[in-house]
């Protein structure tokens, strides 16, 4: 059977796991230890030295970077497929894919490191999320241009371009941010989360929840004593930056509770 090493939380893994459920594809999908102090080893690690989920084992074959496990699963198992025909609207889809995964994502992840995790507070704090709820704004008014008149971002089915959308929308939502109602994106939010491969991936983060997993109310607490490190990497290092956390970014570094990629060895 795939095992696809996750966290719910993870709207990588979120993607990876729609396109299995798209493709009728068993997996089991265990959560790497030791992830948050930056201690990961094992099987995770030897499948993706950069210690992120996530990460695909198949067989023999060992995959990371959830964009290179969607091609992969894509080539193994073209049917049904999840691209749309033509070069031209393949590479549409895969440059939406780009910008929510590079772009759109520090936003959520932003507004994580400092509500749950309390890297800023007061004035700080509120600066910061009013930014990142004006970028997301920014980005709703961008992703109602790129819809258009498609039923889906992918074109006529649920695809590729509507999985690589969804579960930063719905994290985006869990922060208080969701399509504005009337418009078509609000419309394509409702249809996609009614998507049972969607629904299934967000039922498991209430079911991880349910289960008492990962209780982020006392996260901020163990970030304060070093044992919990949050990743500092490319796209979301240069967010805080230019959304007002360099000061964050320094503290982390003074106390030792971010962390980066680690090294190939």
């Amino acid at each position: 059977m795939l095992r696809v090493y996750d966290h719910p939380f993870s709207p990588y893994g979120q993607k990876v796991k729609i396109a299995l459920r798209e493709k009728g594809l068993d997996f089991e999908a265990p959560m790497p230890d030791g992830i948050g102090v930056g201690g990961a080893v094992g099987e995770f690690v030897e499948a993706n030295p950069r210690a992120e989920v996530p990460a695909l084992i198949d067989g023999d074959v060992r995959i990371f970077d959830s964009t290179i496990i969607l091609e992969y699963l894509e080539d193994k198992w073209p049917d049904p497929p999840l691209l749309p025909s033509g070069p031209a609207e393949r590479a549409r889809v895969r440059m939406l894919e780009e910008v929510m995964d590079t772009h759109y994502e520090p936003i959520n992840w932003g507004l994580s490191e400092v509500r749950a995790f309390r890297r800023a507070v007061g004035d700080e704090a509120a600066a910061i999320e009013a930014r990142a709820a004006e970028q997301t704004s920014d980005f709703f008014a961008w992703l109602e241009r790129q819809l258009g008149d498609r039923q889906w971002f992918n074109g006529e089915a649920f695809g590729w371009g509507d999985l690589a959308v969804i579960p930063f929308l719905n994290g985006s939502r869990g922060h208080g941010h969701q399509p504005p109602n009337g418009t078509r994106l609000a419309d394509w939010f409702t249809r996609a989360n009614a998507r049972p491969s969607v629904a299934a991936t967000v039922k498991d983060i209430t079911d991880m929840l349910a289960g008492g997993g990962r209780d982020m109310s006392g996260v901020a607490d163990l970030l304060e004593q070093g044992l919990f490190k949050r990743e500092y990497r490319d796209h979301r290092l240069e967010w805080m930056v230019k959304t007002g956390g360099l000061q964050i970014v320094a503290t982390g570094l003074a106390r030792d509770n971010i962390r980066f990629t680690p090294a190939f060895r």
